[in-house]
């Protein structure tokens, strides 16, 4: 199963920055089992959820030519419970670039308290790679909703 985290992308500066909403809903699966009849998102599923907002940030800076994928975490602080109801407010921006590799600082924050405050780094690949470009092209602009710069 593939997890698409991100619900709507409210802001993005290519080569920059971009901004995230993910809506914590009680019907997601992994809740079920962490922690029976106390559903708390797990920590790591934050993690992806910020990688994928940096996955989208690399595709729109190269014009959908470009994904990224995570290889190492350098830094990755919780500092409480995301929970069914919360809406997770995310932020990526490039920390550092390399000619095959990048790296990313990001953050989560539920009603202005801080949730997770990570660095991480990865390769870029080629979208086409795993992906049909003009599909997520599409679905780009639904995660933005047309958002204008």
């Amino acid at each position: 199963m593939r997890y698409l985290l991100i619900d709507h992308i409210t802001e993005y500066k290519p080569g920059e920055l971009i901004k995230g909403i993910k809506n914590v809903a009680m019907s997601e699966d992994f809740l079920e089992f962490h922690f029976p009849k106390n559903p708390i998102m797990p920590g790591a599923m934050l993690l992806e959820t910020l990688t994928q907002l940096a996955g989208w940030l690399e595709a729109v800076s190269s014009d959908f030519k470009n994904w990224f994928l995570i290889n190492r975490v350098t830094k990755c602080n919780f500092y409480g419970f995301a929970f069914p109801g919360d809406q997770v407010e995310l932020e990526v921006e490039i920390a550092s670039e390399g000619e095959q590799n990048k790296g990313y600082r990001g953050s989560g924050f539920v009603q202005g308290r801080k949730k997770i405050i990570t660095e991480f780094e990865g390769e870029i690949i080629p979208l086409e790679d795993i992906e049909y470009t003009e599909e997520q092209k599409k679905f780009f602009k639904v995660l933005t909703r047309d958002l204008k710069r």
